[in-house]
């Protein structure tokens, strides 16, 4: 079983795992996609938390890839049990 930080949605789940699979996308290529069932706003919202949590780079004109520890994150059964600039990963 996953556990997520308390700051991630099942949004921000859908998000890095549509990431992990294409090189890059929009809050709209991802809503029009059907893999992240939100509206496009709520997704651009998300990736921007996303974003301050280092887990996704913005790439201008709304488009974000996934960082390395983004990536980490779907691969690695890992939750953030604190952020303060670092991340503490616990290992299930």
């Amino acid at each position: 079983m996953r556990y997520s930080a308390r700051w991630m949605t099942i949004c921000d789940e859908r998000i890095l795992e549509r990431l992990s699979e294409i090189e890059t996308d929009t809050p709209k290529g991802m809503a029009d996609s059907g893999d992240v069932r939100f509206s496009r706003q709520y997704i651009g919202e998300r990736c921007r938390k996303l974003t301050d949590y280092g887990m996704l780079q913005h790439l201008g004109n709304r488009v974000y890839r996934i960082t390395e520890r983004g990536e980490q994150y779907p691969l690695r059964n890992t939750y953030s049990q604190t952020f303060t600039g670092h991340i503490i990963n616990n290992y299930i």
